[in-house]
């Protein structure tokens, strides 16, 4: 058996199923069989090398040859891209979440999330890191490191607000309700264009949509719908006025919301909740709350933490140590100090202080907040720190302890896929299955049932 030409004298390496066994080492004509794997055809006769992969090609090779040597990636970053995206620098941790594909032109240098904080580290557990101390950051400026964060809603292309309340109107008109018609137009519309539904609906028929949703559904599913078309700071003001209402409060929607929004959010949060309820959220916060957690949150309404990215290592020294004397370091604990530290400094700030502590201390931060701290307090300033540390984790394990155990806490599920659905939901996502080897998806469809499940799951994606 052999092909015309083929094989010139020296003959070439034998590939997996060529020759046929017991014949000579031919090949067939080029064109057949996806061979030659390259332009230009086989090496030069006698052995040789191939040519190195190009990055079009991936890495290895399409054609399965090694690129000898390696070839320069774009950016000049370690490996080349492939299908499923690369570390993001060397050490990385692995597992779902990482290996994100870099961005930008030539891929600029190196991608981080807010999962992948720390070389080689998992997510803030609610204990600190393991060994009581957090990995080093990578080598280079925190400016550097690129934190990408993104919701599993997206605004909907070609939107039409009309279109979308004609749909909603006839999903409700006569006897019945379609409820997966009018989950199709509300799990797939930003923030934004369901209040442009809400105007237009009104405009169109001369009726409150949201009323008219409220004489169709009921239950849990009337509460998410009613969430999801609520402007993002009304909800949150009207969680915190709902946790204060009657009888009892809900310290942990407090804690929630008010230690983990930004300057601008808490502020706006603020003025909504005195324009809708005529309140002053600080009087209702004495009222219903004491002590160290009465300050605390009273420190996180005024919307004035340092949002300066720039980290002060000698004042995260002098922080990390102020701490510990206020703690650790001595018999009883200077609750003002905590205060005053944890309320004020910015994120990046907080998680250097971080690192500083768990070197004077010998144990994370966490752990002594655990140790010095109880109740409310304890839990407000472990929830600034994990938020400091790693934001989804935080949230990833709020929506675990929702639905963990008997029952299901259905107002925390649905606020948390609600607000957080447009922001960071796909990393709250990919934290929730490094941390509790299950994925999100899986355990609402356990917990949950009928349109109700159907669309948590379509916020949150499969």
């Amino acid at each position: 058996m052999s092909y015309p030409g083929y094989p010139p004298s020296g003959g070439y390496p034998a590939f997996p199923g060529y020759p046929p066994t017991g014949q000579e080492s031919v090949y067939p004509p080029a064109g057949q069989y996806s061979y030659p794997p390259v332009p230009g055809g086989y090496p030069p006769a006698g052995g040789g090398t191939y040519p190195a992969a190009p990055p079009s090609a991936g890495y290895p090779g399409a054609a399965g040859y090694p690129a000898l040597g390696g070839y320069p990636a774009p950016g000049g970053y370690p490996g080349a891209p492939q299908a499923g995206g690369m570390p993001p620098y060397p050490g990385a941790p692995t597992g779902p979440g990482f290996g994100v594909p870099p961005t930008g032109p030539g891929f600029g240098g190196y991608t981080q999330t807010p999962a992948q904080s720390y070389a080689g580290g998992g997510p803030a557990q609610i204990s600190g890191y393991p060994g009581g101390q957090a990995p080093s950051p990578m080598p280079g400026p925190p400016a550097a490191m690129v934190q990408c964060t993104q919701g599993t809603i997206q605004a909907a292309p070609n939107f039409d607000a009309g279109r979308d309340a004609e749909i909603l109107r006839k999903a409700m008109k006569g006897f019945g309700t379609d409820e997966q018609a009018i989950i199709n137009v509300v799990a797939n519309r930003s923030s934004d264009q369901r209040q442009k539904i809400k105007a237009a609906f009104k405009t169109m028929y001369g009726k409150d949509l949201i009323k008219d949703l409220k004489s169709e559904l009921s239950g849990n599913v009337e509460e998410l719908i009613l969430a999801l078309f609520m402007p993002s700071t009304y909800y949150d003001a009207w969680s915190l006025r709902h946790a204060m209402k009657g009888a009892g409060t809900q310290e942990r929607v407090l804690i929630e919301i008010l230690c983990t929004r930004t300057n601008q959010e808490i502020r706006e949060i603020v003025n909504c909740y005195k324009s809708e309820f005529g309140r002053d959220i600080e009087q209702d916060i004495r009222a219903d709350t004491s002590g160290h957690f009465e300050r605390l949150l009273i420190s996180m309404c005024q919307g004035n933490r340092d949002e300066n990215q720039t980290v002060d290592y000698q004042k995260a020294q002098e922080d990390a140590q102020r701490l510990y004397q206020a703690g650790e370091g001595k018999l009883g604990t200077d609750e003002s100090c905590f205060n005053m530290v944890l309320a004020s400094r910015s994120f990046p700030q907080l998680k250097a202080t971080v690192e500083a502590y768990s070197k004077i201390a010998n144990r994370d931060l966490l752990s002594s907040i655990d140790r010095e701290f109880s109740g409310n307090v304890e839990r407000g300033l472990k929830a600034i720190l994990q938020c400091a540390l790693n934001r989804p984790a935080f949230f990833a394990e709020r929506l675990y302890y929702s639905m963990k155990g008997a029952g299901t806490d259905d107002s925390t599920l649905i606020r948390i896929i609600v607000t957080r659905s447009e922001i960071d939901l796909v990393q709250i996502k990919q934290m929730f299955t490094q941390m509790y080897q299950k994925t999100l998806a899986t355990m609402i469809a356990s917990d949950t049932s009928g349109d109700y499940r159907r669309l948590l799951l379509a916020i949150v994606g499969q």
